[in-house]
């Protein structure tokens, strides 16, 4: 059987690839005094709060479980809207809103109606993987830029400048970034906007964390700076419902027609019982509970990061949001092939990772995935797990690199 072009250019994730790895080694030490913890996987512990579920079980008691239409219930995007205003100062017409099947179809959709083959997107290295998939299976090609902790692993409006060719079409940025945490400071994704508007080019943001933004500075919305803005969102992060595959995105009027043709051909519609859940994210019940699961999660950070620094699993920008800490392995790598080898560092973070899960039983994420730039020196931790089980991985870390 041949298969794709297209198909063969997808990389394997490598997050899920050691993510097998290490649940079928946590079920070799099940048992033992050191089950496995998973800081490998971006997925908050909290799950839908009590009003979120009441309504999702009513709309199946209540049998409002058929399609909707493929942009979503009308409600759910004026909720959408409202949060908006409310939340971030900004208005955003419900028309301009589109309910999508999780901030993954929001991509694919994006990438679809706007990128044609050999188009090139600008992004940052690191980044996201699945996201440059996204485009390379629309059929064009990502252009990864490598970044630096100076930069907060974020693009610059002059490194976009400089990286603009003849077949540039736009950026696609991340802000609150994954893995990193860090943000695009407003005043330096205006310039980054203002570059693309210049080149008639695509300003495409992910902004699934933005609700996690733990400093006012980041803490806003890329939508504040113009109708033209292309904003994806999710209500896996923030709202705690990665299982339930619900998200959004904004984009301008112009568009909302051509996304909506293709959601109808390729999604028909997003999950309607995920919707009629998502309905009651914004009640204020609701909201107080996110905010103060948005606490939890910034005093995580506050103690895992110090921890990994202080045993040299160096973070080298503060994440101001999400639940993730990128981590230079470098020095640790040295360390643990003092300690567990012949004296020869480890080599590189994808073997550090499986150090880690065979030495301390907690699995972590390499680097690989997510670009090419230094990518080998780092590991990504997730910060999301609680708070228990946080400090006895920091334990098991700080033992075993002592």
């Amino acid at each position: 059987m041949k298969i794709s072009n297209r198909a063969e250019r997808i990389e394997p994730f490598y997050v899920l690839e050691v993510a097998k790895a290490a649940s079928a080694m946590a079920r070799e030490v099940a048992n033992s005094s050191m089950p496995m913890i998973f800081l490998n996987i971006g997925e908050p512990d909290f799950t839908a709060p009590p009003l979120v579920q009441e309504a999702a079980a009513r709309a199946i008691h209540n049998g409002t479980t058929q399609y909707t239409q493929a942009t979503g219930l009308e409600a759910l995007r004026e909720r959408i809207s409202s949060w908006y205003a409310t939340r971030f100062g900004v208005q955003v017409p419900a028309r301009r809103i589109v309910i999508t099947a999780g901030a993954s179809a929001a991509l694919q959709l994006a990438c679809l109606a706007l990128i044609d083959s050999g188009d090139e997107i600008l992004m940052p290295d690191p980044s996201y993987p699945c996201n440059r998939h996204f485009v390379s299976a629309a059929d064009g090609k990502a252009v990864l830029i490598p970044t630096s902790a100076q930069e907060r692993f974020q693009l610059s409006a002059a490194k976009v400048d400089a990286a603009w060719g003849s077949k540039t079409r736009g950026v696609l940025l991340a802000s609150p970034s994954n893995p990193t945490g860090t943000s695009i400071h407003p005043d330096e994704l205006r310039r980054i906007h203002e570059v693309v508007s210049r080149r008639n080019g695509i300003t495409l943001v992910d902004e699934i964390y933005l609700g996690l933004s733990y400093d006012a500075t980041y803490g806003r919305t890329a939508l504040a700076l113009d109708d033209q803005v292309i904003s994806i969102n999710s209500f896996s992060k923030y709202f705690s419902m990665t299982g339930w595959r619900l998200g959004w995105m904004v984009v301008p009027d112009a568009l909302v027609s051509v996304v909506e043709r293709l959601a109808q051909n390729l999604f028909i519609c997003p999950s309607t019982v995920a919707q009629h859940a998502a309905l009651a994210c914004f009640e204020p019940e609701s909201i107080a509970e996110y905010e103060r699961r948005s606490a939890e999660f910034k005093a995580r950070r506050d103690f895992f990061i110090p921890a990994l620094n202080a045993m040299g699993l160096e973070v080298p920008v503060m994440p101001d949001g999400a639940f993730y800490a990128w981590a230079d392995c470098t020095q640790a790598c040295k360390k643990l092939g003092e300690k567990v080898g012949d004296g020869t560092p480890i080599n590189g973070s994808w073997d550090f990772a499986f150090e880690l899960m065979k030495q301390a039983h907690v699995a972590v994420t390499p680097g690989r995935d997510f670009g090419t730039a230094d990518t080998q020196r780092f590991v990504r931790f997730s910060t999301a797990n609680s708070m228990a089980q946080l400090r006895e991985s920091a334990a098991r870390l700080q033992a075993l690199l002592a």
